[in-house]
């Protein structure tokens, strides 16, 4: 009971003594609700006692108690006159006297415990029973106030006052407590919400709790929100807790009489000893236009609160995104990528090995994916890896500070890096010319922060071995999932305690666009993201994509007509490579292989890995790598000074 919010109402001057006295009842009656159905629970007990048979048991227990009584008193009677007519114990008449006397004791005993038995078989009735206990209290207490005005001429009013204010707060209470409290419908409620409210209501809860196994819970007033119907439960009984009642949830469905389909939360309250209860019959989001226009905010709406969500647009805010097929994991990140798009300060690459949104982006963004040829889209998203690792150190040795600030020059601009399938980037590092592929991004999001350089890593395998490898998951700031299926995958996303602390996104319904969003503070309330329609994208004008200074420097001539980015192709390793070939023709260039990198780096006075990983470019991961295959190769040999060198 908020004893504060009774004390506005009686207080408001607005409303009459009527309606002030109608709403400090209501207010009360729930508190009191427990102690009348207490009071029920006994009296319907001693009714159910209150049989004939019992009865009849309880008048033959009467009689058999008086008669033993007057025998025993006989008996006692007969016992003190014997031994006052003789001195003698062994008196025969004495003796026989004391006999009598010890049988009538023991029949009156056995007849006392027989009508105690039998009054409690046969009991008061409840309202007869406190009527006694009330008068045990005021006939002591008038007399008390009796004695002090006679002998000492004071008038004593506090006991036979407390008397009868305990006399009066008994019906009170119950009259109270079996007060149906009014509760305030809106009209544009629904059937089910009507239902859900009249029985959250404290005077249904409390009559149908016990029946339920909720016994020791208490309801307060429900109330109707944008989210829902929210209402607190107040836990009385012991070993209640919210998480206990959690637990309960399909007894809490069964008393409300709630919908399969229908949502609901339990969850902890304003103290310990409270829960509460939030079913979802609505969203925020209902009526509010999903289709993405530049004056929406953030990438959707959260469906509790109504407020918009947003996720930063900032270098090192590396973005895992997750949900099965169908649900709009590709689309999800559509919101993001065009906000990137209006900044000049930014610009995106989107590498989608499925191509897919590669082919819709393609006219406005940098996009690698889009070729037919899937042995052509592994080759340019390798190509890709290198260009930006390169772009990378290039920013690394040119920055003025621990923060990348662009200077306006198209190739300095933040770059947003989209990856569609995570999975697609795992699977090709699994094949011998691409096995570095995921050591190139593990550099990217470990060291491109500084450089300006934010991820997004998306995958419809959300799992460890697949999807999100730890490489990833220990690299995201951010978690977006829309619905994936249970148990790993949402450990996989949301960490080992997802499901203890409710992050369930397969509980997300599959529906597209629904999605939870853990980053920074926020709870795991469900969100809905703008939808950015392909008409949109489509109608973005035509813009010169993102390449790294390096690329255009090592770029031949490119005829009329051909593709504006240049063309590598690889080549299988050779055993001893000493230079790059020659391009065959204007259109193409081939490259060398890493381990042919290395190793005319070491022909070239590379004497230590960092001294070749400083001269070819590559992660050390990878020249380690290579450096062993080439040793052993036979290729290379290290000195016993620990420098290497190519073999005679």
């Amino acid at each position: 009971m908020d004893s504060k919010e009774v004390w506005s109402k009686i207080k408001a001057g607005t409303k009459s003594a009527g309606e002030s006295a109608t709403n400090v009842a209501d207010a009360l009656s729930p508190t009191f609700a427990p102690f009348a159905a207490r009071w029920d629970a006994e009296a319907d007990r001693r009714m159910a006692l209150r049989t004939p048979e019992n009865l009849k048991a309880l008048i033959a227990a009467q009689r058999e108690n008086t008669s033993a009584r007057s025998t025993y008193a006989t008996a006692a009677s007969q016992h003190r006159a014997a031994k006052a007519a003789s001195k003698n114990p062994l008196n025969s008449a004495r003796r026989a006297a004391r006999t009598a006397d010890k049988a009538a004791k023991a029949h009156a005993k056995v007849a006392r415990a027989n009508l105690k038995t039998a009054r409690k078989n046969y009991p008061d009735t409840l309202a007869r029973f406190v009527a006694k206990l009330h008068g045990i209290h005021a006939v002591p207490a008038v007399g008390y106030s009796a004695y002090e005005w006679l002998h000492n001429g004071a008038i004593e009013v506090f006991p036979p006052f407390l008397s009868a204010a305990i006399g009066a707060a008994i019906p009170a209470g119950l009259w109270l407590g079996h007060r149906q409290v009014s509760v305030p419908l809106d009209d544009d409620l629904s059937a089910e919400e009507r239902r859900l409210m009249q029985r959250l209501d404290p005077s249904y809860w409390v009559q149908h709790a016990e029946g339920n196994g909720l016994s020791g819970t208490l309801t307060s007033r429900p109330e109707i929100t944008s989210a829902g119907i929210v209402c607190g439960v107040r836990l009385d009984g012991k070993g209640w807790s919210a998480k206990k009642l959690a637990g309960e949830a399909d007894a809490v469905r069964k008393l409300l009489g709630m919908k399969t389909e229908t949502r609901m939360q339990i969850g902890a309250g304003t103290h310990g000893d409270r829960a509460l209860i939030v079913i979802r019959t609505r969203s925020a989001s209902d009526g509010v236009s999903m289709i993405w226009t530049p004056d929406h905010v953030g990438i959707g709406v959260d469906e509790v609160t109504g407020e918009y969500v947003d996720l930063p647009l900032k270098p090192g805010t590396h973005i895992l995104l997750a949900g099965i097929t169908g649900m709009g994991k590709s689309v999800s990140w559509r919101p993001l990528v065009m906000r990137a798009h209006l900044d000049d300060e930014w610009a995106v690459i989107v590498v989608d090995p499925k191509r897919q949104e590669a082919i819709g982006w393609q006219h406005c963004l940098r996009c690698v994916g889009q070729e037919p040829n899937r042995e052509k889209r592994m080759a340019d998203i390798y190509a890709m890896a290198k260009e930006l690792t390169r772009e990378m150190h290039r920013r690394q040795g040119i920055a003025t500070g621990p923060v990348w600030v662009p200077d306006g020059k198209p190739e300095n601009r933040k770059l947003l890096v989209v990856i569609d399938e995570g999975a697609a980037i795992v699977r090709m590092a699994k094949q011998k010319p691409f096995a570095d592929v995921m050591d190139l991004f593990e550099e990217l999001w470990s060291e491109a922060r500084s450089v300006g350089f934010q991820f997004v890593w998306a995958t419809q395998f959300p799992t460890k071995a697949v999807g999100v490898p730890a490489a990833v998951k220990e690299n995201m700031s951010a978690r977006l999932s829309l619905t994936v299926g249970a148990g790993e995958a949402e450990r996989a996303i949301f960490g080992e305690t997802a499901q203890q602390e409710g992050w369930l996104p397969s509980k997300l319904d599959g529906i597209p666009g629904r999605a939870l969003l853990q980053f920074e503070k926020r709870k795991a309330d469900p969100l809905r993201l703008w939808h950015v329609t392909d008409g949109v994208i489509a109608s973005l004008p035509k813009a010169k994509p993102w390449i790294s200074p390096d690329t255009e420097t090592e770029a031949p001539a490119v005829p009329a007509g051909a593709s504006a980015r240049p063309t590598l192709r690889l080549v299988k390793d050779d055993a001893e490579p000493k230079e790059a070939p020659a391009a065959e023709g204007p259109e193409e260039t081939l490259t060398l292989t890493n381990r042919a990198r290395v190793q005319l780096a070491i022909e070239n006075g590379a004497r230590t890995a960092k001294a070749v990983a400083d001269a070819t470019g590559m992660n050390k991961g990878t020249v380690s790598r290579e450096i062993k295959a080439l040793t052993d190769a036979g290729v290379v040999r290290k000195a016993d000074d620990g420098s290497l060198e190519v073999s005679a």
